[in-house]
């Protein structure tokens, strides 16, 4: 299992618990971003930067990503790519995306986008707090414990 990371956006509290993560776990993390990030010195860990432009690291995530692998990431038409794959997607509230879910979510925030278009003004999410953060922090727990360790 790999973990990709669409670092660009995900909250500095989720990538440290996600270093964490992968350094017990012995799990290969890789944070994708359009700009250098500068990450643990770990075997686990590391980050690839990509062109800068629209969807480019999403694109690069959903190229790579393999069935068995997670993404984390709180943009869903990336988590509805990777997910048709057979890839898990979590976003960075502790929300899993699944294939029963997905397109719901991705219909809901199509027409958000369309309201928001047409001048409507829709709010946003929610500040990120401690809930979320550790909503995050029991999914990926849950998800890695059905993962073997690496040797």
């Amino acid at each position: 299992m790999k973990i990709w990371v669409d670092a660009d956006a995900c909250p500095r509290v989720i990538k440290e618990i996600l270093y964490r993560a992968a350094q017990r776990r012995r799990v290969e993390l890789v944070l994708v971003a359009n700009q250098p990030l500068a990450v643990p010195r770990s075997p686990q860990i590391r980050a690839v930067t990509v062109p800068k432009g629209f969807d480019v690291a999403d694109q690069a995530i959903a190229g790579w990503a393999e069935p068995g692998d997670l993404v984390v990431t709180a943009d869903i038409p990336l988590a509805a790519a990777v997910v048709e794959k057979g890839v898990q997607a979590l976003n960075p509230r502790g929300e899993l995306y699944t294939a029963d879910n997905v397109r719901q979510h991705l219909s809901m925030r199509n027409f958000m986008d369309t309201l928001r278009g047409a001048g409507v003004q829709t709010g946003g999410p929610e500040a990120f707090g401690q809930r979320d953060r550790q909503a995050f922090a029991n999914q990926l727990d849950r998800l890695l414990a059905k993962v073997k360790p690496a040797a």
